[in-house]
C-alpha cells in the first residue's frame, strides 16, 4: 500500500538514515555539496547492525524508519546504508513512489576503473556481499571490465565504529585480519563498501602502508550519493538556493552518542533527540 506525504517544496529538508552512525559520512558529503538544504539524520543505533540480520527483517525496519522520515515532512530521502539499500530500497521506493530516494551501493564501477592489477577487494557487511542486488551488481561489471573482485566481509568492524573505537588497537586488528589477504591476493583497489568504513579510512591507510608493495586507491561512494541526490533535487525544481540551514538528529539509541558523533566525527552541534520507532 502506497504511503501519503506531505506537500513538500524547496524548504522541505532532507532525510538521511542509516543503522547508526556510518551514514554520517554520507551526510558529511550532501552537506558540503548542498550547504543550504536543511538535514535530517537518522541513526537506528538502537537496532544496528543491520548487517547480520535478516532480508526480512531489515526491510520491515528500513520501512519503519523511512515512514518516520516522510512523517517529517522531508523532500527527499537517502538510505545511507548499503546493507539497507541492497535489502530494502525497492521496498521504499515502491511505499513512497515520485519521490526522490538515494540508496548507496558499493563502488564496483570506479574500482574496476581504478585498477591497475585487475584485482578489487570489496569491504562490506556479509548481509551485502550476499545480497542477489550485490551479487548482480558484481557479476555485470565483472563481465564488462574484466575486473576480479575480491569480496571481504567485515564482522564487527561496523560495531568498533559505533563504539567510536576508530584507531584502537582491536579495530586495527581487525583491518589487518581483513585487508591482509586481499593485499596478499594482488588487490591495489580497496572499496569501502559500508558507509561506517570511510570512517576507518586513516587506519586502513596504516594498515596499507606498513603491508602493501603497492600503491593502493581507497573508494567512498559517499561523494557520488550527493551528487545524485543534487541531480533529482534540481530535476525536480526542489533545490533550496540560499539560508541559513538547519540539522537535526534522531536516534533509537542514545542521543548523547549521536551527538558525540557528530561532534566528533563532523564537527557538528545539532539537536539530538532519541525516538522509539516501531
Amino acid at each position: 500500500m502506497n504511503q501519503p506525504v506531505h506537500h513538500v517544496n524547496a524548504e522541505s529538508p532532507i532525510g538521511v538514515f542509516d543503522s547508526g552512525v556510518g551514514g554520517l559520512s554520507v551526510l558529511r558529503h550532501i552537506h558540503a555539496q548542498l550547504p543550504h538544504e536543511h538535514l535530517i539524520y537518522f541513526a537506528d543505533s538502537g537496532h544496528a547492525p543491520y548487517g547480520d540480520r535478516s532480508e526480512e527483517w531489515v526491510i520491515e525496519r528500513s520501512l519503519a524508519v523511512a515512514g518516520f522520515l516522510f512523517g517529517q515532512g522531508i523532500k527527499a530521502l537517502v538510505v545511507a546504508c548499503n546493507t539497507a539499500t541492497t535489502a530494502a530500497i525497492k521496498a521504499i521506493r515502491a511505499q513512497w513512489p515520485g519521490m526522490s530516494i538515494v540508496g548507496v551501493e558499493p563502488g564496483l564501477k570506479p574500482g574496476a576503473a581504478a585498477t591497475q592489477t585487475g584485482k578489487v577487494g570489496v569491504l562490506a557487511t556479509d548481509r551485502t556481499l550476499h545480497s542477489e542486488k550485490f551479487l548482480q551488481l558484481r557479476d555485470q561489471i565483472a563481465a564488462s571490465t574484466h575486473a576480479e573482485f575480491l569480496l571481504q566481509p567485515c564482522i564487527g568492524l561496523v560495531d568498533q565504529i559505533e563504539l567510536g573505537e576508530l584507531g584502537s588497537s582491536a579495530t586495527t586488528a581487525l583491518l589487518e585480519q581483513y585487508v591482509m589477504p586481499l593485499l596478499d591476493a594482488g588487490a591495489d583497489t580497496l572499496v569501502l563498501g559500508c558507509t561506517h568504513y570511510p570512517f576507518v579510512e586513516q587506519a586502513i591507510r596504516n594498515v596499507v602502508a606498513q603491508h602493501a608493495v603497492r600503491t593502493v586507491t581507497l573508494v567512498d561512494t559517499g561523494d557520488a550519493v550527493a551528487r545524485q541526490l543534487a541531480r533529482l533535487l534540481e530535476g525536480a525544481g526542489l533545490q533550496r538556493p540560499a539560508g541559513v540551514p538547519h540539522l537535526r538528529g534522531y536516534t533509537t539509541a542514545s542521543a548523547a552518542v549521536l551527538a558525540e558523533a557528530f561532534r566528533g566525527l563532523l564537527g557538528l552541534t545539532p539537536q539530538v533527540d532519541a525516538v522509539e520507532v516501531a
